[in-house]
């Protein structure tokens, strides 16, 4: 009953009352079917009706959002179209009345500016942002951090890194602030991997979480468009040639040479080097590589692997022939039974164990009559995995012998007779 009455009362709110102004024509003393109509002013009014629709489409989504979910959260990374969802908010009044509570993971490798400009924009919108990071750490201590993970840990181990820093305190934020929806920046004009993505989806954790995508629709210059419309706040590096805003160890400017900028509300510069299509994040994750070599262009909390964190588990069917230990007494109880197995530690988030998650299922299917396989999510018992399954990153599979010995494998070869021949030798 509460769904269909906001619904309702959101439709009524928002209903367009678009009645497209006479278009324009320019008079040549020729008759009417003669004269030419003002193409500017044409094409100048209809990106105003268009930049309205999207507008109200996505307040639509944001009321539908805050008013049927008690925990609507908004992990705001501070980006162009993430400052557009707070002018929104601001807008329907859900930030000074708490219905959409504002999240921030703060990695300790952001720009300054950017954890500045968050001040600013509490003060202007009246609102406390909760900001999440790495695990056992002060909020903005990041000596603290350098001391416990070391400040070149992104240098060492870019996935752990990834794990520390972004994932783990984004998936705690999201727990901590009760989430069942959350909303998001993403739009299908960022690149193909997000190309079909709506306003909603669903993706069971728990009790279940909604996405919400207010701007899915929108394009990276509809969102420029809107901030200069309404003079919203943004982030001051779009004025230094930057179109998204990440980590200041790996962002650059494009061009590189920071001759195309936002500033005073305009495009200097060629604007098409930030808006064509996918090109918003061309200057993120600059001079990365994933541990496979592989040039890294995801964060690990959104896109790809990452949206499988709240869509499913890994090696979760019926049919699979991997069986999972769900308890630490249940992967102590296999160490100790005296009896050879393969144990996978893994976390449903890294990319990593995503791609190997067919493999091993197939070396399972081959092996899984004469040694059993198992898997334990190891992310949520960081401290039992290190210390009892030789586990520093995700996946790491260890072959159990006889004497409850954990020995590693090594190799980044993830295939099954990589996986077989390590057994054998391991076994014999």
């Amino acid at each position: 009953m509460k769904l269909s009455f906001v619904l309702a009362a959101a439709m009524a709110a928002t209903a367009s009352a678009f009645a497209p102004s006479p278009i324009s024509f320019k008079s040549s003393g020729l008759n009417m079917a003669e004269e030419q109509f003002d193409q500017e002013q044409f094409i100048a009014e209809s990106k105003e009706m268009r930049l309205k629709h999207l507008e109200e489409q996505a307040m639509f989504a944001l009321k539908i959002a805050c008013e049927n979910y008690e925990g609507a959260v908004f992990p705001n990374a501070m980006i162009a179209g993430d400052v557009v969802i707070t002018h929104l908010l601001h807008r329907l009044g859900y930030l000074e009345d708490g219905k959409c509570k504002v999240m921030v993971v703060d990695t300790f490798h952001l720009f300054p500016e950017t954890m500045e400009f968050l001040k600013e924009i509490e003060e202007f919108y009246k609102f406390k942002a909760e900001v999440f990071c790495a695990e056992g750490i002060p909020v903005g201590d990041k000596a603290a951090y350098d001391k416990r993970y070391g400040a070149d840990l992104w240098k060492e181990n870019i996935e752990e890194y990834d794990r520390v820093c972004k994932v783990e305190p984004f998936q705690r934020g999201l727990k901590t602030l009760n989430t069942n929806c959350m909303i998001n920046g993403r739009t299908r004009w960022q690149g193909f991997e997000r190309a079909w993505i709506d306003q909603f989806e669903n993706a069971p954790i728990g009790g279940g979480l909604a996405k919400c995508n207010p701007i899915a629709y929108w394009t990276l210059e509809d969102t420029f468009d809107y901030i200069a419309k309404y003079n919203v706040p943004h982030h001051p590096l779009h004025a230094k040639g930057y179109p998204s805003i990440g980590d200041a160890k790996d962002t650059i400017p494009i061009p590189e040479d920071g001759s195309t900028k936002f500033v005073d509300l305009k495009f200097e510069g060629d604007k098409t080097a930030w808006l064509d299509y996918a090109s918003e994040r061309k200057g993120r994750f600059v001079g990365l590589a994933n541990a496979d070599g592989s040039t890294k262009t995801e964060c690990g909390i959104h896109v790809d692997g990452a949206e499988k964190t709240w869509d499913r588990d890994l090696w979760e069917t019926d049919s699979s022939k991997v069986k999972k230990l769900e308890t630490t007494d249940a992967a102590i109880e296999v160490k100790s039974s005296g009896k050879p197995s393969v144990m996978v530690v893994y976390a449903p988030w890294c990319q990593f164990s995503q791609k190997m998650e067919e493999e091993f299922e197939k070396f399972a299917e081959e092996v899984g009559g004469d040694v059993d396989i198992y898997s334990f999510r190891g992310d949520e018992e960081r401290d039992f995995v290190q210390e009892n399954l030789n586990t520093k990153s995700f996946p790491t599979v260890n072959v159990i012998k006889p004497d409850g010995t954990a020995v590693k494998y090594e190799s980044e070869v993830r295939t099954v007779d990589a996986f077989k021949k390590f057994m054998d030798e391991t076994l014999a």
